[in-house]
């Protein structure tokens, strides 16, 4: 279960995320009350140099909102549009490029083959 699901479940529990400084381990921790807050050990390493992180979160957005964020298909685009690999490209380059993330390698290469023509196995016979 991810920490987004569990955190669901107990929206009030007070659990904060600390980054390891020496491994860069992110990991989530319970404190009954701040007063009594204790910094953890890192549980991959035997490091105590523990950064308290902000959380992530997410907000729950309209169909209204989703669309003007990430745009729709042009006018007249079908189903097609969808299949059309260089479409596919397009939208995980633009979305790398909006988080600020370089696209792996493994990513590109698989864009790259797409636009020629060779799509992976798990969506050739859609």
């Amino acid at each position: 279960m991810t920490s987004a699901l569990k955190r669901q479940r107990r929206p009030h529990v007070p659990i904060y995320e600390y980054r390891c400084q020496q491994c860069g381990h992110v990991q989530e921790q319970f404190h009954r009350s701040l007063e009594r807050a204790k910094i953890p050990a890192c549980e991959t390493c035997p490091s105590t140099e523990m950064e308290r992180v902000i959380s992530r979160f997410a907000t729950p957005k309209t169909e209204a909102q989703v669309l003007e964020q990430y745009g729709s298909p042009g006018p007249g685009a079908g189903p097609d549009a969808y299949r059309d690999p260089r479409q596919i490209g397009r939208w995980a380059e633009e979305r790398f490029d909006q988080m600020g993330v370089e696209m792996p390698a493994e990513a590109k290469q698989m864009i790259d083959a797409a636009r020629d023509g060779d799509l992976p196995d798990p969506v050739k016979d859609l």
